[in-house]
């Protein structure tokens, strides 16, 4: 297959974010990611079950040696030689002040920050794509009017060689036109390598063979001119932005490692229930070749008076860093506002620019129109006809340009307000 022989696929919007969802390999990153802190939540809340602690040991015990207090009268005394223990111990906290609940509530907090990170990221992945989508149309209705104006420059040169074998023109007014049409094949070839490299890199961005020739589909176009004000997008943003919710769990976060730190300062309380099964007694003098089994239940409670004096600078630690994170939220809403703004602005001024480029090529029309009647008339020489024809080109360009950047400018104030 050559690489004019690519197989064509007409790309809607909607397919574009679909594949973006089921083909980016960031996103797919990030879903395993919410999977495992699911686990997280999970294990954190295991951490509410009693711990129940096992263990035997089978063991081989050696005689004794018996002396007095002054080291004589030594005598090797019999012990039974086989020994066995096993232990059985349960422990249920009771109160662990805050950490445990701290902890699962960090986890909980933890899985958020995925899927806002998830969010953030399918947002800039479809802001991308619709860059190099948008590209792609872009070039595509540029290729056109190329193509427009080089098969009318071909009709010109046919006309104006006929008009020369009849005596009537120079060789040179040929000849003009012959370059004029070299220079409008010689864009179409630039463009047709812009679009090579911009088909390329939106392949790879959606997970596609790159051999696949991707046609934007023609009903974008029928993108409705948002009429909201600038206030209702501003709350918009407030309201849906990723960044602003993910400053939002970073303050629960700090939250929470302050109580961390602060149930370092207090005691923990357990209830214990351990049962002990051992053998022989060797508490005896003689030991009892025998086996003996003792229980209990009780509360244990446990302080450490350490954490009075070292918990303490933790503690101040964890403070200063939710006020940070309240004041980087303020930060956060100006940017926000700032972008959200510039992006309104530049929305409605890309309907300004359409209007004029409209309007440019109207006129451009009229004046290629009005210069080649006087050309067929031998009232205008033939860089007057040249200079027309490249002013209607610019203008065509300019205005395909500015139709699509109307596109463009409410996709970007939508991934700009985070509703993209």
């Amino acid at each position: 297959m050559t690489l004019n022989a690519k197989a064509e696929r007409i790309l809607s919007v909607d397919n574009l974010f679909t594949l973006i969802e089921q083909n980016s390999s960031e996103l797919a990153t990030l879903r395993s990611a919410t999977a495992a802190a699911d686990e997280g939540i999970a294990a954190a809340r295991a951490a509410r079950l009693p711990d129940i602690n096992a263990s035997l040991a089978l063991n081989y015990n050696g005689n004794a040696l018996l002396t007095n207090r002054q080291f004589g009268d030594a005598m090797w005394t019999h012990v039974p030689h086989f020994g066995n223990t096993l232990s059985l111990e349960c422990v249920q906290v009771l109160y662990s002040g805050g950490a445990i609940t701290a902890g699962e509530q960090l986890a909980r907090l933890g899985k958020e920050q995925t899927l806002v990170a998830t969010e953030l990221t399918r947002s800039q992945q479809r802001f991308l794509a619709i860059s190099h989508y948008l590209d792609l149309f872009k070039i595509d209705n540029g290729i056109r009017v190329y193509d427009s104006n080089i098969a009318l420059t071909r009709r010109l040169i046919d006309d104006i060689t006929e008009r020369y074998n009849q005596g009537m023109v120079l060789r040179n007014d040929v000849t003009r036109y012959e370059l004029q049409l070299e220079t409008l094949l010689l864009g179409k070839v630039q463009l047709e390598d812009r679009r090579a490299i911009a088909n390329h890199r939106l392949c790879n961005l959606l997970g596609l063979d790159v051999n696949e020739r991707l046609v934007p589909d023609d009903a974008i176009l029928a993108t409705l001119r948002d009429s909201d004000t600038e206030q209702l997008w501003q709350q918009r943003a407030l309201d849906a932005s990723p960044a602003l919710r993910r400053c939002d769990l970073n303050t629960q976060v700090a939250r929470q490692e302050e109580q961390l730190a602060r149930s370092e300062m207090l005691p923990k309380i357990s209830v214990i229930a351990a049962n002990n099964f051992t053998g022989p007694i060797l508490t005896e003098v003689p030991p009892i070749n025998k086996n003996i089994n003792t229980w209990f239940i009780g509360v244990g409670v446990k302080y450490n008076l350490g954490s009075l004096y070292k918990s303490n600078h933790k503690l101040k630690q964890a403070k200063l860093n939710t006020q940070r994170t309240v004041e980087q939220r303020t930060v956060v809403v100006e940017q926000l506002n700032n972008d959200v703004q510039s992006a309104y602005t530049l929305y409605r001024q890309s309907f300004v620019a359409l209007n004029t480029q409209q309007k440019s090529v109207q006129l451009a029309t009229q004046n290629y129109e009005v210069v080649n009647d006087r050309y067929l008339n031998q009232l205008a020489i033939i860089t007057d006809m040249i200079d027309a024809s490249n002013v209607r080109l610019n203008a065509e360009l300019q205005e395909v340009d500015a139709r699509v950047n109307t596109i463009f400018a409410l996709y970007r104030l939508k991934y700009a307000s985070g509703t993209l």
